[in-house]
């Protein structure tokens, strides 16, 4: 098998990745492309090989260029080649990683809120890690409502009800390592000296 083919293949697990991050099904999807469920399923699936004409859509919906939906190789420094994607809230995610599955990291930017804000709660399937780099986050998690800053973490089952907010004293920045149900960050803790 060649690289293009092996490129190819590869394509369907992006693409189930990009809409499960979205949280939306496929009739959903469907409808943004004009491209059939049962087509995008076959996609993703890895039982039909995308063309152009179906990447192009998926691409633009996803907010990701084909490079990124193929998994080409990057070229010159990645830190250069990472896209940012804005969101119509105002914030801003920028993802870290480029390889489908395992964890997957973010860095997110939330425009200041109001702190009375009424959280839109969410759940879906994996695990997630966050740390706070500048301002003030608030983590509403299950029934609690958390405020984390600079230099704090939390960590959680996603399918635990969860939002996250800025505050109104400004944005926040944070990072969020993002892995599939069951699977947690292996932490290595420096040996105890006597």
């Amino acid at each position: 098998m060649d690289e293009p083919d092996r490129t190819l293949d590869a394509v369907g697990a992006r693409l189930k990745h990009l809409r499960l991050r979205r949280d939306i099904t496929l009739t959903d999807l469907a409808a943004e492309t004009g491209i059939s469920a049962s087509t995008l399923s076959r996609l993703e699936a890895g039982l039909r090989r995308p063309t152009l004409e179906q990447l192009l859509p998926l691409a633009r919906v996803h907010g990701v260029t084909l490079d990124e939906l193929v998994g080409a190789p990057p070229t010159g420094d990645p830190r250069i080649n990472l896209r940012p994607i804005t969101c119509s809230d105002g914030s801003v995610i920028l993802p870290l990683t480029r390889r489908p599955g395992g964890i997957q990291a973010y860095k997110y930017v939330l425009p200041a809120s109001a702190d009375d804000r009424e959280p839109d709660l969410r759940t879906h399937e994996g695990y997630d890690w966050v740390y706070v780099l500048n301002g003030t986050l608030r983590l509403v998690l299950g029934e609690h409502n958390l405020v984390l800053t600079p230099g704090e973490a939390a960590e959680f089952d996603t399918r635990t009800p969860h939002w996250f907010g800025a505050t109104s004293s400004g944005p926040v920045e944070f990072l969020s390592l993002i892995g599939k149900q069951g699977e947690r960050a292996h932490v290595r803790a420096a040996p105890k000296l006597d």
